[in-house]
């Protein structure tokens, strides 16, 4: 089974930068053809901020949601099963609980049912 575990949430001010990471307790995170990170506000529904998926062969693909091009960096590291979300320019309306998310099949949909595998998040709050 596989399980996703995120790190690196916290309290920033306004303009900050943070980096969260995510863990994946399998050795074939290769084999995960797509990962995510999605993020939820209270009150508001889950929503998808960045994925990596591979259409088949080694190369993987990034692909942002408007509200993240231009701050938000995704990034994978295959060898040590970690995927890291690099965000600059944080604003309080990017608070929220922030999940990872993987998937077997070679996708890229910000449609929560869509996405197998979940961990329990990590809160970020900018203020």
């Amino acid at each position: 089974d596989v399980q996703l575990v995120e790190s690196g949430g916290g309290s920033v001010q306004d303009g900050d930068s943070l980096i969260l990471s995510c863990a994946a307790s399998t050795s074939t995170l290769g084999l995960l053809r797509s990962m995510a990170w999605f993020r939820q506000a209270p009150g508001k529904e889950r929503e998808g901020v960045a994925c990596m998926y591979s259409r088949g062969g080694s190369r993987y693909y990034a692909n942002y949601a408007d509200f993240s091009k231009g701050r938000f960096v995704i990034s994978q590291d295959n060898a040590k099963n970690i995927l890291d979300l690099r965000m600059s320019s944080l604003e309080p309306d990017d608070t929220a609980m922030y999940y990872c998310a993987a998937v077997a099949r070679g996708l890229c949909v910000y449609t929560v049912r869509q996405w197998t595998y979940w961990g329990q998040g990590t809160q970020v709050t900018v203020s």
